[in-house]
């Protein structure tokens, strides 16, 4: 049940993702036709609003990443063969993220703060807009790899006990 509500979840975060992406191709196409052509005046909040786009798509996509196991594992070992290893190998890094998303989250509520007190240079948007990401991300990545941890657990033990 947990589990098909995560995956649901993730699956709104890949819609996010898709809209991010194509939103990002209209301050860039903006900025492309301003400088090269001539044919639109230089907007200069473009810029700024490409780069929120791009923050929110990175961590939307990173969020994804750890959901589907593609993001923060770097194998430095062979997988192991046994259960047991594999257990241990897979959960290490599994709590290695977990602590990791936790950092984010709770630091990022503090960094979030302190975006909600800065405006943007050229189009005045409060900072909050992409400080928040962090302890978004953070909540999001707990909550993912914690997930994945149990399912962890849960086929080995499974495997434990069919072998018995």
């Amino acid at each position: 049940m947990i589990g098909r509500f995560l995956d649901t979840l993730c699956n709104g975060l890949r819609v996010l993702l898709g809209l991010l992406i194509a939103a990002l191709a209209i301050p860039v196409g903006m900025q492309v036709l301003a400088r090269y052509t001539g044919i639109i005046p230089v907007y200069l909040w473009t810029e700024e609003l490409a780069t929120f786009i791009f923050v929110w798509a990175v961590m939307v996509g990173a969020m994804i990443a750890v959901w589907d196991g593609t993001h923060f594992d770097v194998r430095v070992i062979p997988d192991a063969k046994s259960p047991l290893l594999k257990l241990l190998q897979d959960g290490f890094v599994l709590i290695m993220i977990t602590g990791f998303a936790l950092i984010f989250a709770w630091y990022g509520i503090e960094y979030a703060e302190f975006g909600s007190i800065q405006n943007s240079t050229m189009m005045r948007a409060n900072m909050l807009v992409t400080h928040i990401t962090v302890p978004i991300a953070g909540v999001m990545w707990t909550l993912f790899a914690s997930y994945r941890l149990y399912e962890a657990v849960m086929a080995y033990l499974n495997r434990a006990g069919a072998a018995e």
